[in-house]
């Protein structure tokens, strides 16, 4: 078992997304964040069924700043209710694990 986790968000834009991944990065709140631009989201909002094209964000992080990382994330994110969602990581290539140790606060 590990601390790691991914965490899965969506920003607005590729250039809100660019904000948030390096925010994440330069303050060690996750040691790489993959951006994948122009995602076409489906989704229930206020009662109605919406569409939009957003950005995609999977950090690599740790369960343990996974709190700090949500406030952050929050404060840079322009939606009222953004997708902050991680998922264990219980395994992996362990040379990967140890570069994810050395990238990431501990707390």
């Amino acid at each position: 078992m590990t601390d790691f986790v991914s965490v899965y968000m969506t920003a607005a834009s590729p250039d809100e997304a660019e904000i948030i991944a390096r925010a994440l990065v330069e303050e060690r709140l996750a040691a790489c964040v993959n951006i994948i631009p122009n995602a076409r989201s489906v989704y229930r909002w206020q009662g109605q069924i919406e569409t939009a094209t957003e950005a995609l964000l999977i950090a690599k992080s740790r369960a343990s700043v996974f709190p700090r990382l949500e406030e952050k994330v929050k404060s840079l994110s322009s939606y009222t209710c953004p997708c902050i969602v991680a998922w264990p990581i219980s395994g992996g290539h362990p040379p990967y694990l140890e570069w994810l140790a050395g990238a990431i606060a501990k707390k």
